[in-house]
């Protein structure tokens, strides 16, 4: 065969798009013949189309795309957990509740105790403070320190009144805390008598009265301790006119 017939008789390019296109357009007409009814070639062109572009993505639900799969069964799971979650929550809901609430009732009673606690506290110190502060001064004197025996007398119920302590300290001491008899029996026995109501140490040990200091020289304690032996010998420092 000569290269012009060879030529001649091989198909170009351009020549078989063509045959494949005429191919084409009669199976597409074969296929359109085979659609029942009376529908426009138009129409069937149509259904032909839409019939192409679905097939793919039927296709693809049909054999179970993986993003899709994974997609249904998380929703699935869900819904799964969430209804468990609320057949739980409806089974336990009331007795829960009732427990939340008697704890809450607690925890208030509970606070409402440590601060009825802390307010009492407050109260107490309060008045501590209130006490405090109205505590007495006495001058540092006969006058403040007869005043300041009389108070502890009244508390601890030794009778005696401020003329009875006053009249009997200037017959024995002339009002000095530091006085002491150094001549009388008292002294040669070894008990001298000291202080404003000139009481001996056995005497003072005998009838001190707690809260005041345990000095015989100490003004307050002195009247006390000699008040409270007048009190139990004589009745009152005020029966006491002479050496007791």
């Amino acid at each position: 065969m000569t290269a012009s017939s060879t030529t001649g008789n091989r198909l170009k390019k351009s020549h078989k798009l063509s045959i494949a296109g005429v191919t084409t357009v009669a199976a597409a007409a074969v296929s359109f013949s085979l659609i029942p009814g009376h529908a426009s070639a138009e129409s069937q062109s149509k259904d032909v189309a839409a019939s192409a572009s679905i097939a793919p993505a039927a296709w693809n639900i049909a054999n179970g795309s993986g993003q899709a799969a994974a997609v249904h069964q998380s929703l699935t799971s869900q819904n799964n957990i969430a209804d468990r979650v609320a057949e739980i929550h409806a089974k336990q809901g009331p007795a829960a509740t009732v427990k939340a609430d008697a704890k809450d009732k607690a925890d208030i009673k509970k606070k409402a105790a440590a601060k009825a606690k802390a307010k009492k506290r407050a109260a107490e110190k309060a008045k501590a403070n209130r006490s405090a502060d109205r505590k007495p001064t006495y001058a540092n004197n006969l006058n403040g320190w007869i005043k300041e025996a009389l108070s502890i007398m009244k508390k601890e119920k030794i009778p005696g009144t401020y003329e009875g302590l006053h009249r009997n300290i200037i017959r024995e001491s002339s009002g000095d805390p530091r006085a002491i008899n150094n001549w009388d029996i008292n002294a040669k026995n070894g008990v001298p008598s000291i202080g404003l109501l000139q009481v001996i140490k056995p005497t003072f040990d005998t009838y001190h009265v707690k809260g005041t200091p345990h000095s015989q020289y100490h003004p307050v304690a002195n009247i006390v301790a000699a008040a409270n032996y007048a009190a139990d010998r004589y009745g009152s420092i005020d029966n006491v006119d002479s050496a007791y």
